[in-house]
């Protein structure tokens, strides 16, 4: 069913697609990239492919982890492999990604759930720059001084989390602030929420199983949010972090 889900979010249009190790997801998506190659709906070379090592044993042995998730995907290559978060060995399991760009097997490296004084600490001791920190960020969660600070060392930002959360996401589309300019729009808070992102310079990456709300996701290019209404997302903000990293 998942790869079914991956298939319709790249026939709708979609380009990128994370995944990772601890998300058990990426024998699906390495099967729907591979369905949807071979039906033409698109090239290898269009699409991005994200996943991630996670801490512990896969860190300690990164070799092993880097080549399972390869294997597992069975796409070619990995365009962009993320350390999941900080912990034991990062910098080891790092340098044995950067291995792997070397020999082409995978593209770009990048990082997730760093903030200002993990950067600080890890970013000297590697050879390649991440080319994204992926963070959660959210109407409630904006973290803007690491946005910042991300994006002045030239990295992209991404989003996951972008719509709240597990067990968040429903308050925040009610939010009477998002509903409003969602009216103004005559769009849903979904996709207001994903254009503040846009708008913010973040990439978010939500996910969905329904197909309605897959093509609604992708829908946000035909308006545009004024300074305004991004004044009042921003006045949203509550520095409510969701999850423990």
């Amino acid at each position: 069913m998942l790869q079914l889900h991956i298939y319709t979010a790249l026939r709708k249009g979609y380009r990128l697609i994370d995944s990772a190790y601890m998300y058990g997801n990426e024998d699906e998506v390495g099967q729907a990239v591979r369905q949807a190659i071979a039906d033409g709906i698109c090239k290898r070379e269009d699409i991005t492919v994200i996943t991630k090592i996670y801490p512990g044993s896969q860190f300690a042995n990164p070799e092993k982890a880097i080549q399972e998730r390869l294997n597992l995907l069975n796409i070619g290559y990995v365009d962009i492999m993320l350390l999941h978060h900080p912990g034991d060995n990062d910098v080891k399991a790092y340098k044995a990604m950067e291995k792997f760009v070397q020999a082409g097997l995978i593209h770009s490296l990048g990082i997730s759930c760093f903030y200002i004084d993990e950067l600080k600490r890890f970013l000297p001791q590697v050879n390649i720059k991440p080319v994204l920190v992926q963070n959660e960020i959210h109407p409630y969660y904006q973290d803007t001084p690491v946005v910042d600070y991300i994006h002045s060392l030239g990295i992209v930002v991404q989003a996951w989390y972008p719509l709240g959360g597990r067990g968040h996401q429903s308050e925040l589309l009610k939010d009477p602030v998002l509903v409003k300019i969602a009216q103004v729009h005559n769009k849903s808070v979904v996709q207001i929420i994903l254009r503040w992102h846009y708008q913010r310079m973040v990439v978010a990456i939500p996910g969905s199983s329904n197909p309605a709300h897959i093509a609604e996701n992708i829908a946000i290019f035909d308006f545009t949010l004024s300074d305004d209404e991004m004044n009042e997302i921003a006045a949203l903000n509550r520095n409510e972090k969701h999850d423990w990293y």
